[in-house]
């Protein structure tokens, strides 16, 4: 039920870098508002979306309670682009009703009860409010010192009301949560993931969503010399990030096969980053194919033998197309603790018989040499194995 003087509820969100884009900047302001529309088009009721000057403000449904204000947060909270968003209320701009929904708003809280020290921001972004943000301050915090008995701390305060007077309203609130911050996903192209059922290669994933690629995702199976459980991780993975961009795609390449004929070729210690080179062509035939111009995966520098300078050159070597590393610099303490944050670290540690079981030299290569790997791809002929294998991909539609 609405709260009389507290008017009705909103969610305001606030733009990051988008706010800094000059010339463009309505380009990004533009695909960040598809972004957020999509993110919330499924629910039961209608949000309106309101452009304002470095924030955008959802409307409710007239009568609206702050249950649906906190399912449309939520669900806005995943899409990259903002930085912060607030569960608001909406006031009729006059200095006595915001007085009034901030004594309100404050009204049977806890931490109130308990005497935290407070203060009052306002923001004026309608000059022509009668009051300045100084007097609003001064004027809202008195009344709210003076019925609660709260001590004002200006420099430190335990809880901060917020006062944000707009062109048709003021928006009154506490508090908020932090998003995703970047670039509205779609601002900055398209790129084709290599998804193993690792930990690192989502973050990867969502650390480029964030900055703008649209992603798709491509799994290697060890079909037909695995089971299928490689692919229902990855499909977990892909449900799991889909949030943050929706609309994922997931494709799966059957490797198996090729993996044999590697291991047969008889180069034991080179044979891991032959098949990362196998499958870097393979991705890249696959990206063509999906317009994407840009390879992603999930490699950190020493991490494994396969992730040794050396051999991610050699890599590199494979293909035309960028290939890029987010978490390069990283260690695997930092990628966990964000795989935690982003929800895919419990999908990633499940176990399951992952393609790269097939090619276990006893001892790995960490200095491998392009020439040799052009020999062994020569005679594989792996040019057009690559193009055999992206043949046979096959997507797998997420249901979310």
């Amino acid at each position: 039920m609405t709260m009389s003087a507290l008017g009705e509820p909103c969610v305001l969100l606030k733009l990051g870098e988008v706010v800094l884009k000059g010339n463009n900047r309505e380009l990004f302001e533009r695909r960040l508002q598809s972004n957020i529309k999509a993110s919330v088009k499924d629910l039961d009721f209608k949000v309106d979306l309101r452009q304002r000057h470095g924030v955008i403000a959802l409307f409710l449904p007239e009568g609206s309670g702050v249950e649906r204000a906190d399912v449309v947060a939520e669900r806005v909270s995943n899409v990259p682009g903002l930085v912060w968003i607030h569960r608001a209320w909406r006031v009729a701009k006059d200095p006595a009703a915001v007085t009034k929904a901030a004594i309100e708003l404050l009204a049977d809280r806890e931490d109130v009860r308990r005497g935290v020290s407070f203060a009052v921001r306002s923001r004026r972004r309608d000059k022509r409010f009668p009051l300045t943000s100084m007097q609003l301050d001064r004027s809202v915090g008195g009344e709210l010192n003076d019925i609660y008995g709260l001590p004002v701390d200006l420099k430190n305060p335990q809880l901060v009301v917020s006062i944000e007077v707009d062109r048709d309203e003021i928006f009154v609130f506490t508090g908020g949560q932090p998003g995703q911050g970047g670039l509205p996903v779609g601002t900055s192209g398209r790129g084709l993931v290599l998804m193993s059922g690792g930990i690192d290669s989502p973050v990867a994933a969502y650390r480029m969503m964030r900055r703008g690629l649209r992603v798709d995702f491509l799994h290697f199976s060890g079909i037909p010399f695995t089971t299928s459980e490689s692919i229902y991780k990855a499909y977990a993975l892909a449900r799991a990030l889909d949030k943050f961009q929706g609309g994922s795609r997931l494709w799966v390449v059957p490797f198996g096969k090729a993996q044999q004929s590697i291991k047969a070729s008889g180069q034991d210690r080179l044979a891991v980053i032959s098949q990362r080179r196998l499958m870097l062509k393979t991705a890249e035939e696959v990206a063509r194919r999906l317009r994407a111009g840009a390879l992603i995966t999930g490699d950190s520098l020493g991490q494994v033998s396969s992730q040794t300078l050396q051999n991610i050159t050699a890599q590199d070597d494979a293909v035309d197309m960028p290939i890029l590393r987010p978490l390069i610099g990283l260690d695997k303490t930092e990628i966990m603790a964000e795989a935690r944050r982003i929800g895919t670290l419990q999908i990633s540690e499940l176990p399951d018989e992952d393609c790269c079981t097939l090619l276990a030299p006893r001892r790995a290569e960490t200095a491998a040499k392009i020439a040799d790997l052009k020999q062994i791809e020569r005679r594989l002929d792996a040019e057009e194995l690559a193009v055999q294998l992206a043949g046979s991909l096959q997507e797998y539609k997420l249901q979310v």
